[in-house]
This record gives C-alpha cells, sequence and structure tokens, in this order.
C-alpha cells in the first residue's frame, strides 16, 4: 500500500486542503482543511476517489479524533451560481482554513488554482491528495461531509436519485430534471440538459 508523506513541507504549520462536489448539478461544494500530527500515518489514507464509502467513513472518524486540527465549510449553490464553481471552491477552502485553531502556516491545495483570501502562503498540487496526507485527509472529510448532506437532502427530493448520485450528473440524474424540473438544491448556472456529457 503506497504511503503518503504527511506533509509538503515540515517549516511551517500546514493545512492540507481539498474540495469535493464541483461537478455536481445539485447541493453545495464542501470544502475541508486538516492540519495532521507531523507523525501521522496510516496506509489505507488516500485520494478519497480511490477509496470505498466504507473506507472512507472509517478514515473520516480517525482524521477526526487524530487531527490536530479540522474544519468543514459548505458553499452553497446560490453562491456557486452568483461567484462560478472554482471561486466557491476557493472561497470554500480559504474559509475552513481560517476556521482551524491553531491558525495553519501554510496552506498544500489539491489542484492548480487558488487565491489565499487571507494571506496565507499556500503552493497547490496536482493531485495532491495522491501524494501528501493531509490533503487526502481533507479530500476524505469534504466527500464524506458531502454525502452525508446530499443524503439527508435526497430526503426530501427523492426523485433525482441523490443517494446514488450524489448530484453528479448521471443520465438518471438528467432524465429526473426533465420530469421534474429542477430543485431548490440545483445549481442553476450549470448545464442540466440530457444530451451533455455525463460523468457515470
Amino acid at each position: 500500500m503506497n504511503m503518503l508523506e504527511t506533509r509538503s513541507q515540515y517549516q511551517l504549520l500546514e493545512a492540507g486542503c481539498d474540495e469535493a462536489g464541483r461537478g455536481c448539478l445539485a447541493g453545495p461544494v464542501f470544502a475541508a482543511a486538516v492540519i495532521l500530527p507531523p507523525d501521522f500515518h496510516d496506509p489505507l489514507l488516500n485520494d478519497s476517489k480511490q477509496l470505498t464509502e466504507k473506507q472512507r467513513d472509517k478514515l473520516r472518524l480517525l482524521v477526526e479524533h487524530e487531527a490536530v486540527a479540522w474544519a468543514v465549510e459548505a458553499v452553497s449553490a446560490a453562491r456557486i451560481d452568483e461567484i462560478n464553481i472554482l471561486n466557491a471552491s476557493i472561497e470554500g477552502m480559504n474559509l475552513a482554513a481560517m476556521r482551524l485553531d491553531p491558525r495553519p502556516e501554510f496552506l498544500a491545495i489539491d489542484g492548480n488554482r487558488f487565491r489565499s483570501m487571507y494571506g496565507l502562503p499556500f503552493q497547490c498540487f496536482v493531485k495532491g491528495d495522491g501524494r501528501f496526507a493531509d490533503i487526502a485527509a481533507a479530500s476524505i472529510l469534504a466527500k464524506t461531509h458531502r454525502d452525508e448532506y446530499m443524503y439527508r437532502i435526497a430526503e426530501e427530493y427523492p426523485m433525482y436519485g441523490w443517494k446514488k448520485n450524489k448530484g453528479y450528473p448521471t443520465r438518471e440524474h438528467r432524465l429526473a430534471i426533465r420530469e421534474h424540473g429542477l430543485s431548490p438544491h440545483h445549481r442553476l448556472t450549470f448545464n442540466h440538459e440530457i444530451g451533455q456529457l455525463e460523468l457515470f
């Protein structure tokens, strides 16, 4: 099993940051920031997309128990429509990082685009959630907290299949939108047409 490096650097107190739900048609984008102990290691920890739901749930409990600090922030569909999904993801990661106590001195960001809204130094890492444990931990918290939220709102809107598709643009989801229209949780600026490319 591939063992991830705990952090990208050890000179400054680092928080790993990641998000979940950027490509969805419905629901918030969730962002997480995590500071891990410098000696934290777990052989199962990896990019959340490489893990089963059961593995993610197990690791979520571990991270939330063992982390020096962690925070999760949700940015609503309405806010996504207002500022676009990239800016909403960046905003969510910044807000999550600023909720940490102790305050991080450096942010390790999954992906290739970021702006520090509060002056914290940062570095972006493409596929960082498969390289550094603190980013992987953030990816797991963002994903599991978002899935939990989607399960909850699926109780109110069962026709869209969110318990299965989590708001992603599956054929089932697009057909449900065609039949039932948009819910208050849908992102109005995203293309909901059935003819568009589907992720799954």
